[in-house]
């Protein structure tokens, strides 16, 4: 059977790498690259849309990014505010439902007031819902989630991953089926440590500006390759 004739993943995780070294080679500032970087995106939703798969989930900052050049970070945070000016009602028209995951405490008002009308601007859409991580990380999800449990007084008898799954940021979905890093670099850079357990993972050597349908088609391919077994024995007798 063909990977088209499959049922999608229902959830794609994708760390988008790669803008700095695109722009390298073009001899443009790093900005430019993660200019081409939201195109792509806005692009790669669209396919994930064409594709019937429910949630995407992009890698846009993480809470190590902060270390990046002052410059840097401060064009990638005016390129976040142009690029929901830009693209919101786009979002909106294609069904998207927009959620922001991560620590909004170091973030501006201006981009936090930004964040919130996004959410809410998009929130009755189902064709898609893209979680955008931002000032996000692994540890901090669990960190935080442990926190909220702790503050709900669940008790240690009580806590279990099920229970502490429902304070984890993102969990109103469910886990990636799908990981995906472009860029050539091979590991999870702190990345859904909680919920990539059993996910599926592709690695592409392509520069996140210049991953399209073609890229994804072959990634979700790959996936659909893979035994997932989720611990177990693929037609094992099921104990009476």
């Amino acid at each position: 059977m063909s990977s088209s004739a499959l049922a999608p993943p229902r959830h794609v995780a994708i760390v988008m790498d790669g803008n700095g070294r695109w722009a390298k080679k073009r001899f443009l500032p790093r900005f430019f690259g993660h200019k081409a970087g939201v195109d792509a995106l806005v692009k790669v939703v669209q396919a994930c849309i064409d594709r019937d798969i429910e949630h995407l989930t992009v890698f846009a900052f993480s809470s190590e990014n902060w270390k990046r050049p002052s410059d840097e970070v401060s064009g990638l945070m005016g390129l976040v505010l142009a690029a929901v000016s830009r693209y919101l009602a786009k979002m909106g028209a294609m069904g998207v439902r927009i959620r922001i995951v991560g620590d909004r405490d170091a973030v501006s008002d201006k981009l936090r007031n930004a964040w919130n009308e996004a959410e809410s601007t998009t929130a009755h859409n189902t064709k898609l819902t893209l979680n955008v991580a931002f000032n996000y990380g692994g540890r901090w999800d669990i960190v935080q989630a442990c926190k909220k449990a702790l503050a709900a007084g669940v008790k240690p008898e009580d806590m279990s991953e099920a229970k502490l799954s429902e304070f984890m940021a993102m969990s109103y979905a469910p886990d990636p089926d799908l990981f995906i890093r472009t860029g050539g670099e091979v590991r999870i850079s702190n990345f859904l440590l909680w919920q990539v357990a059993y996910t599926e993972f592709v690695f592409s050597d392509c520069l996140w500006p210049e991953f399209g349908e073609r890229e994804l088609d072959a990634a979700i391919a790959a996936f659909h390759e893979r035994d997932r077994r989720f611990g177990g024995v693929k037609d094992a007798p099921v104990a009476a």
